[in-house]
């Protein structure tokens, strides 16, 4: 199957500026490049769209640029964006800009090895921040009419909204965005922009610069935004369980891997083809097992194997699953310390002092200081009906907890039934 091909069954070509590109990726040698503005210290599941494309494209045989954005971090992207975006200091940009560069670097083949195809790693601040106002607007700015910018969606939206508007600021991006494809096409014979579908004007406007400037060839191509089944869009700016990080500092290979795990139905064919590269048979079959089987989850299982890897290795991966597989099982003893708490990161915590448990506490009084009965009575009767669980292994009413039965000398997991749980810290 060709590239085309292959991009169409992934669901990953929302709009292209002519069709023509796909024939000049098939053969190889096109530099095509995506950018990346350092708003946060982090990438996120978001961003993964992308770099998977750079990846395919690059292992088809072209040359792909990550670029990271130090120059227009500093101005703001007003795409997608209700209100304003607050600036950032050049000190955060910076922080940003070094956090990203090296995450960028684990997706993307960087050596020698890759030959012609080798990846790109640049920082558009190199033109921005050089480049003289007088001569940015003489050169570049001429070539765009306010018409043209108003009629764009990201800036159409915020005008209509009277109580909000748009900066001049942020007005100008899309011309920033613009010089980036032209400076690259210059200097790197970059001939293709990707990025996501609220990106298309932008990268419309970046093309047809390249076109009137240099009179070279310039595409654009665009995916699908990642959505949740309710339409909410999956990045760094939205609410609840969406904040997904690729820096396992801020979300770790585990929360990452249960996320995957527990995705929805309807949702993880997309995610599936978004994020991995197994082939098309593989794919299917996965897609036949949540119809049969939809309760063994073994496509959601594969995902996030596959993005876990994919973003944190192959050992992360394993731990990540493993951690999984013993959340309810005894063999939560056998996890390491980070690991564990990762696994009851969610659950609410007390404190018990060394020498009271060292003495022995009856598990039915902890339950009740804990919130997981309301009484010792409750407790008790919990206990009785086998519902009870220290570090994953059911007690009965003779228990008595001590520190023998700590995790890691200070740790004691407490569950009630399947999911109410709470983690007691020995101190």
């Amino acid at each position: 199957m060709n590239l085309r091909d292959d991009l169409a069954f992934r669901g990953l070509i929302h709009q292209v500026t002519d069709d023509a590109i796909f024939d000049r990726l098939e053969a190889g040698g096109v530099t095509v490049y995506a950018g990346f503005d350092p708003t946060a210290s982090s990438l996120h599941l978001g961003h993964l769209l992308q770099l998977c494309n750079l990846r395919r494209l690059q292992l088809a045989g072209n040359r792909p640029i990550a670029l990271a954005g130090g120059g227009t971090g500093l101005i703001g992207d007003p795409s997608g964006r209700a209100n304003e975006r607050t600036l950032l200091s050049q000190d955060d940009l910076d922080a940003n800009v070094a956090n990203i560069r090296q995450q960028l670097g684990r997706f993307l083949d960087f050596t020698d090895d890759a030959g012609p195809t080798k990846a790109v790693l640049l920082d558009n601040a190199a033109w921005l921040t050089t480049i003289s106002l007088t001569d940015f607007l003489r050169d570049i700015g001429k070539h765009f009419t306010v018409n043209q910018m108003i009629a764009r969606e990201s800036v159409k939206s915020r005008l209509e909204r009277p109580d909000v508007g748009i900066s001049f600021t942020e007005f100008s991006y899309m011309l920033l965005q613009a010089y980036d494809f032209l400076r690259l096409h210059i200097d790197h014979g970059c001939s293709l922009q990707i990025g996501g579908s609220d990106q298309w004007g932008n990268i419309v406007g970046g093309a047809e610069l390249v076109r009137r400037v240099s009179g070279g060839a310039a595409y654009g191509l665009t995916s699908p935004l990642l959505v949740d089944s309710a339409g909410n869009k999956y990045g760094k700016t939205t609410t609840g369980n969406q904040n997904l990080w690729l820096d396992d500092s801020l979300t770790s290979a585990f929360q990452l891997h249960q996320f995957l795990l527990n995705a929805e139905d309807e949702l993880t064919p997309t995610l599936v083809r978004f994020f991995t590269f197994l082939d098309h048979d593989e794919i299917a079959s996965l897609d036949q097992s949540i119809r049969d089987e939809p309760q063994k989850r073994r496509a959601q299982r594969t995902l996030a194997n596959e993005v876990v890897e994919l973003v944190h290795g192959s050992n992360a991966a394993r731990a990540a699953e493993r951690a999984g597989e013993v959340m309810f099982s005894e063999d939560i003893s056998e996890l390491d310390e980070a690991t564990l708490l990762q696994v009851v990161a969610d659950a609410p915590t007390s404190d018990l002092s060394r020498d009271e448990l060292a003495a022995g506490v009856d598990t039915a009084e902890l339950l009740a200081r804990s919130g997981l009965a309301s009484s010792r009575g409750e407790a008790r009767r919990f206990i009785e009906q086998g519902g009870i669980y220290v570090n994953n292994v059911r007690v009965d009413a003779s228990t008595s907890l001590t520190l023998d039965q700590t995790l890691h000398g200070r740790y004691l997991v407490l569950r009630r039934g399947r999911r109410q749980t709470h983690l007691i810290t020995v101190s």
